[in-house]
């Protein structure tokens, strides 16, 4: 496929879940000429991103692969790492990195509230945006809340059961669709206007996981009920069911934040952000049930 020389833009992660729908954003925006996808494996990746869209190479772990995957780029989408536990010095080769190149501009996805949140997650989050703030690059914080797909892949076992598994009790969660959160980074990252430090984003309506249920029942036509438990049984149960243990307790940390308030957020600065609605919780069940 055609290769710019010089792409404006990049994202890292690119060829996870969020990276490919930023860069689509990206695409729509900007055109493909000025969009770097920079991803661990190439020429396994090469088909997932539209015509023209340059590919680098740029794994988190060999800095030596960071320097020419940013070189003449001067706005950098960093994609958080999935390696929980070994982020903070995965994202301190990107930010160093970017330093080296020349990067104008750095936006990260970050965690809700991440500078008082009580998730675990919160810690390398934190770490990072440390890391930014001493960089003495523009920083663009996106603090991302929850997606809807992570429990809308609880909607199979749910149905077999007749019950949602949680612990997050009746805590509100206001989260959006992964493409809501993309397009937000996309929008960001291609914002000429003075960037802003920080934003807090989540979807314009909050649901219980009671509710949640309520509305798997009713799309379904099955009787779903939300079973709350105690964080140490949750995770002892999703163990159970063939998650990994780091898995397992990640996600029921997350519930026992969510019954403290750590994904609720109502100042609807994801939907101004894009300018339109969030996607609707019930929209991502329907999404999920048909696929």
């Amino acid at each position: 496929m055609p290769m710019s020389t010089n792409p404006r833009y990049a994202v890292t992660g690119a060829s996870g879940q969020l990276g490919r729908l930023v860069i689509a954003d990206l695409v729509r925006r900007v055109g493909a000429e000025a969009v770097a996808a920079i991803v661990r494996d190439p020429a396994r990746s090469a088909k997932l991103f539209p015509e023209g869209v340059t590919i680098r190479e740029g794994d988190y772990e060999r800095p030596e692969t960071l320097d020419a995957a940013f070189a003449g780029v001067e706005r950098l989408l960093l994609i958080s790492s999935n390696a929980v536990g070994s982020r903070t010095g995965q994202h301190r080769n990107v930010v160093e990195a970017a330093k080296r190149a020349g990067v104008e501009r750095i936006a990260y996805t970050s965690l809700l509230h991440a500078d008082r949140s009580t998730l675990g997650l919160a810690e390398e989050h934190r770490d990072t945006e440390a890391a930014l703030a001493a960089s003495g690059l523009a920083v663009t914080l996106l603090r991302n809340g929850w997606y809807t797909e992570n429990y809308a892949a609880s909607i199979p076992p749910a149905l077999e059961h007749g019950a949602l598994m949680g612990s997050a009790d009746g805590g509100r969660i206001a989260s959006a669709a992964r493409a809501d959160y993309a397009e937000a980074a996309a929008a960001a990252l291609v914002d000429d206007t003075e960037p802003r430090r920080v934003y807090e984003l989540a979807g314009d309506e909050a649901y219980t996981l009671t509710e949640f249920a309520a509305e798997i029942s009713r799309q379904s036509g099955k009787a779903v009920a939300y079973a709350d438990m105690p964080e140490a049984e949750y995770r002892a149960a999703l163990k159970s069911a063939g998650l990994p243990e780091g898995v397992a307790a990640m996600l029921a940390d997350s519930d026992a934040g969510a019954a403290k308030g750590d994904l609720f957020d109502d100042r609807h600065e994801l939907s101004r952000l894009i300018g339109r609605p969030t996607t609707p919780f019930a929209a991502t069940i329907e999404a999920a049930l048909k696929g």
